[in-house]
């Protein structure tokens, strides 16, 4: 994909961070990917690779040392107002309702009270929490409190969605709910998504391309297409094609094993 035609184009993007000691760390190097409107796409890799580090950048929370990252053409240059954040900690306010939570990015941005009621309680029902809007976050279960923060992110109808391991505290079985929950919304609220995971069948299932990061400092090794007809299902798991990706991708990271014969991510 051209860099020109990419709602996010990230260009040898490089990454340092200053330790205590005053040692140079470098967290990402020479990143470059293309990013189309809609797409959905993943970023996998072993723990510390930087992957994390690439969400935040492109979320303008850290500057670059090197390179560029472009939205829309305009080159990032802190927080926008166009990209909403989900996080594998949902982060709500305990003192808060369910509702009131989701209003958060409209009293900080201050747009008009009714408009932004409406679409709260709409966005609860895009969610799947149509009711709940009157709880208390201890009165949910994890999952729950997921689907408020993803309503929360999308309150100010953000371009892009941003999502950092947004279900690696959930069990098996919320997290494979969650991920086809997610697939729904997406459809529905037609974003750009990029989620960094260390599940490959995760990545496989949610995306329409998987990059795959090398260990630490990040750099991509592939990026791997997902030709997997949509709308996708738990039965996707076992086509011959998803079988086949996983294969491949798991094969990346045999290549990093450690000595002990155990391969550095999962």
């Amino acid at each position: 994909m051209a860099a020109g035609g990419a709602l996010i184009a990230i260009e040898c993007a490089r990454k340092l961070f200053r330790s205590r000691s005053g040692e140079s760390l470098e967290a990402i190097a020479e990143v470059s990917l293309a990013i189309a409107s809609q797409e959905f796409i993943c970023v996998v890799g072993p723990s510390g690779c930087g992957k994390s580090t690439l969400l935040r950048l492109i979320a303008g929370l850290e500057t670059l040392s090197s390179g560029a990252i472009r939205i829309g053409g305009d080159e990032v240059a802190g927080p926008r107002r166009d990209i909403g954040l989900v996080f594998q900690t949902p982060v709500l306010l305990p003192w808060r309702t369910v509702l009131k939570n989701v209003l958060v990015p409209a009293e900080v941005l201050k747009l008009e009270r009714r408009s932004a009621l409406r679409r709260a309680h709409g966005l609860l029902e895009l969610v799947g929490l149509h009711g709940f809007g009157e709880r208390y976050p201890n009165e949910l279960s994890g999952g729950m409190r997921q689907r408020v923060a993803i309503a929360r992110s999308l309150m100010h109808d953000p371009s892009i969605l941003l999502m950092d391991e947004p279900f690696g505290a959930l069990d098996a079985l919320t997290r494979e709910a969650m991920n086809l929950e997610l697939l729904r919304i997406w459809r529905a609220s037609a974003k750009t998504v990029v989620l960094v995971t260390h599940s490959i069948e995760e990545a496989l299932l949610l995306s329409d391309r998987v990059a795959v990061f090398t260990p630490r400092p990040g750099r991509i090794r592939d990026v791997v297409d997902v030709p997997l007809p949509r709308p996708r299902s738990a039965k996707t798991r076992t086509d011959a094609v998803f079988v086949r990706l996983a294969d491949k991708l798991r094969g990346y990271f045999e290549l990093d094993a450690v000595p002990n014969g155990q391969a550095s991510a999962a």
